[in-house]
């Protein structure tokens, strides 16, 4: 049985920040840090404190279910492995994805939904449901903040063991919602590897 290469979801660099924003976000300061040229990353199963402040997320839905790479809007973003498109959307909602790409992947025989948020709707707008991907192949790029739904240009990149019906997931769940939210949607690292 040969073993499954998994290839970089983004062009990390050697060095880069690990943000922990259980103490506070400041959007502001983000978006000085990527237009300079930062590279972050912002971790899983987080409860973030005034980050997601937008009316859907009803103040009480701050527990990260994915894994942030904060980067310049514009830079690539990769298949892990083979794959196929799943589903696409671009969801314009204030504090939503923007450009959104799920893509259906099989690895050490389970299947993972990868769900990729705050991209560039133009990057992923030849892209169709069915269409197969390479491992390494670019997918798409990161969106600026007014096509992103407003937020610092960086990538949300979260997983599903189940098939989410659509091209969303629930980015941050509730106190009430996590323990149900961890057996659904794991930790991205699986495909990621070890980023932090």
């Amino acid at each position: 049985m040969t073993k499954t290469k998994i290839k970089p979801v983004m062009n990390l660099p050697d060095e880069y920040e690990v943000f922990d924003f259980s103490n506070g976000y400041d959007p502001e300061v983000m978006t000085r840090f990527v237009q300079s040229g930062g590279w972050g990353v912002g971790g899983y199963s987080e409860k973030r404190q005034n980050m997601y402040l937008a009316p859907q997320y009803e103040n009480r839905r701050n527990i990260h279910m994915g894994i942030d790479v904060w980067a310049a809007a514009g830079e690539p973003v990769f298949a892990p492995i083979s794959g196929e498109v799943a589903y696409l959307a671009n969801h314009e909602q204030q504090g939503n994805y923007g450009g959104t790409l799920v893509l259906k992947h099989t690895l050490k025989g389970k299947i993972y939904f990868a769900l990729y948020g705050h991209l560039s709707p133009e990057s992923i707008s030849h892209l169709k449901p069915g269409l197969k991907v390479e491992a390494g192949e670019k997918v798409g790029e990161l969106g600026a903040e007014e096509e992103n739904g407003n937020w610092p240009p960086h990538l949300h990149y979260q997983i599903s063991i189940e098939d989410p019906g659509e091209a969303d997931m629930p980015g941050v769940v509730s106190d009430e919602e996590l323990e149900e939210a961890l057996k659904h949607y794991p930790d991205p690292r699986i495909l990621l590897g070890e980023i932090y």
